[in-house]
């Protein structure tokens, strides 16, 4: 039986298209380009603006970057909004539908975690990171802990609050938290998923805690990576 086609759907944005019905092809057809994956994780904690994309993403261009959020726009997933005053800066955002992948980047990143070629020493963002502990908290290691963890990385601030299992970060003030990490991104990194330790860090002049210590020993211990795979023998 032929099928018929019911709605004059718009074109996905990708200039190289799977021409397949399956779901999957269709969602390589739109984030299936280099960097897009990787400019959708940087919008999943807010809007930002172009130069703050730039930034968080150090190896890509200018012109690479424009050509992803035009695709990206045109698929429905970031719309562009000006900031009222004082602000009045124009800001990229992800849609309703484009904040619903944020499961896909959990089961990539639980999968890619996995593999013994990953190098966690790269460079890597705080939405990175802050993705990463949303993705990786051990819900039985957290039990019935109740804290404000607060996160100062170069000019952003964020605030994770563990509850009842689960953690939820968002940007902003960290004025109600009860211990508050400063540092990059690697170097608390370094403390939650390479086990190097508080005191050392500190003493190496990279991460500085404030408020609550042996919270942050508690904390840093939430996030267990899961084992490598085993690779097939040559």
């Amino acid at each position: 039986m032929k099928l018929e086609k019911i709605t004059n759907s718009p074109k996905p944005p990708s200039k190289r298209q799977y021409d397949d019905a399956c779901a999957t092809a269709h969602a390589l057809d739109l984030v299936g380009e280099r960097w897009a994956l990787l400019v959708i994780r940087e919008l999943m904690l807010g809007p930002r603006r172009f130069s703050d994309l730039r930034s968080n993403l150090p190896g890509i261009s200018a012109n690479v970057l424009t050509q992803r959020l035009k695709g990206l726009e045109a698929a429905g997933i970031v719309v562009r909004r000006k900031l009222p005053p004082p602000a009045a800066t124009q800001v990229y955002e992800l849609t309703e539908w484009g904040y619903e992948s944020e499961p896909i980047f959990q089961a990539l990143g639980r999968w890619a975690a996995r593999s013994p070629m990953h190098d966690p020493s790269l460079p890597f963002s705080a939405v990175s990171l802050m993705l990463s502990l949303r993705t990786m908290l051990d819900a039985q290691k957290a039990g019935t802990l109740d804290a404000r963890i607060g996160f100062h990385i170069g000019e952003e601030t964020y605030l994770a609050h563990v509850v009842q299992g689960r953690i939820d970060i968002r940007r902003g003030t960290i004025d109600s938290a009860d211990l508050v990490l400063t540092g990059t991104a690697p170097a608390i990194a370094r403390a939650i998923y390479a086990g190097h330790s508080i005191v050392q860090l500190e003493q190496e002049g990279i991460l500085r805690t404030e408020g609550n210590r042996s919270l942050a020993d508690q904390f840093v211990s939430l996030f267990p990576l899961p084992s490598k795979a085993d690779m097939p023998l040559a």
